[in-house]
């Protein structure tokens, strides 16, 4: 019985692998076309990455180590591996800070102890990787079925990630108007150089604004997700990840790329979720690695006749509320065909929010095009007055349950169609 399950387990991943190759590929056009002239040689190749995790995974699953590990002792191996990676992370750092001092002469016999250290912790971590990988999978299914969200304790499609080198993004908006009209995968391993390079070529001459930006996750199948000691933020990235995976077999999801509207409302649903999945996952089997609450959220539990402090106090640097103004006055800008008067605004609020901090390399029109999509941050953040984000936290402020609001959103497939949803929901 387990080898049918495991085989027919092995066809649905198959099948999802290739739907999801299909909607990774760049939509086609002539201006996108000549474009691609520069970065053909430096695109990742989804379809390799792919048929190595799919075998790594599958190995995974025919050894199936957290089958023989209790609760605590599959925390304790995921605890284990996080500490490794920052271990490898901090030795690094050792090496890197030795090599830029100009004070010592061989950079290469100074960091051998490192070097040799970096080594046996890489082995360290290509042993515990793929079993808290599994450990994790699994711990986000559980969850996943208490919600509501399987079919017969399992998650269609079964939780599957792969922590790897994310590729970089290259976003291709217009000057005149925020739309992302390209998102283009590039190789993790571009230098800086290689990528400001980049982006002056192809705005030079498509007279477009461009800009590469590193990504999180990415919702093929596996799901690609970048290395980190984070683990609430781990399994709110995996459950992310894998909500587009869940609505890629419904018509939201498969219309991810016809519209700037239902990519919005994909990518805010899959924020809106995860964020939901994840926090439940840490409550359940990492309660002490619970964040403590914001004050938004504190906020919320309090009894509405009780005073509370002006959320709004122009004093009090919120990036969110900075970054939405920034949003709202560029829309307005562009609308009356200012293009180099929103270009340079959007420099001088960049070196505003450098100087709180925020270590942003381009703020540009391809920015808000691809962060505007993420839009359920309080305040609005870079999605402006953008009505879709909001309209989908009315949906889910209105549903009684995260799979309730699920099953409502997965079948819409326009926006129009999720105003009509909230308007029947009243």
């Amino acid at each position: 019985m387990r080898r049918v399950l495991v085989a027919l387990r092995n066809l649905i991943v198959i099948f999802i692998s290739l739907l999801l190759l299909s909607r990774s590929a760049t939509e086609p056009g002539d201006k996108i076309e000549l474009i691609r002239a520069h970065t053909r040689m430096i695109e990742f190749d989804y379809v390799q990455w792919t048929l190595d995790a799919l075998f790594l995974k599958n190995m995974q699953e025919s050894v199936n180590v957290p089958h023989y590990l209790n609760t605590d002792q599959q925390r304790s191996l995921v605890l284990e591996y996080l500490d490794v990676v920052r271990f490898i992370n901090q030795t690094n750092a050792e090496i890197n800070q030795l090599y830029a001092n100009p004070d010592i002469g061989n950079p290469a016999q100074a960091t051998a102890r490192q070097r040799e250290q970096l080594r046996i912790l890489r082995n360290i971590e290509s042993n515990l990787k793929p079993i808290a990988e599994s450990i994790l999978q699994q711990q986000i299914s559980t969850v996943i079925a208490d919600m509501g969200l399987s079919a017969g304790g399992q998650p269609i499609p079964p939780v599957m990630y792969h922590v790897t080198d994310l590729p970089n993004a290259l976003i291709i908006s217009p000057r005149e108007v925020i739309r992302q009209d390209a998102d283009i995968s590039l190789l993790p391993e571009l230098t800086t150089e290689e990528i400001v390079e980049l982006e002056q070529k192809v705005e030079a001459e498509q007279d477009v604004s461009a800009l590469v930006v590193p990504v999180g996750g990415v919702g093929i199948y596996p799901t690609m997700v970048m290395s980190t000691t984070n683990l609430p933020w781990l399994l709110e990235t995996v459950a992310h990840e894998w909500i587009h995976n869940y609505l890629t077999l419904r018509p939201l999801g498969m219309q991810y790329m016809t519209s700037v509207a239902l990519r919005t409302m994909n990518e805010t649903t899959a924020n809106i979720a995860g964020k939901e999945i994840g926090l439940a996952a840490l409550e359940r089997f990492y309660p002490e690695l619970v964040p403590p609450k914001t004050y938004e959220e504190e906020a919320e539990e309090l009894p509405e006749a009780e005073e509370l402090p002006e959320e709004e106090n122009p004093n009090i640097f919120n990036f969110n509320r900075e970054m939405n103004l920034t949003r709202v006055t560029v829309d307005a800008l562009l609308a009356e065909g200012k293009i180099e008067e929103a270009e340079t605004y959007m420099e001088e609020r960049r070196r505003f929010f450098w100087d709180y901090g925020y270590r942003i390399r381009r703020l540009n029109q391809a920015y808000f095009a691809f962060y505007g999509a993420y839009a359920d941050a309080p305040g609005g953040g870079a999605a402006g007055e953008d009505p879709v984000g909001p309209a989908v936290q009315r949906l889910r402020e209105q549903s009684s349950s995260l799979a309730e609001f699920l099953r409502r959103i997965a079948w819409i497939s326009s926006f129009e169609g999720l105003l009509e949803e909230i308007e029947e929901g009243y």
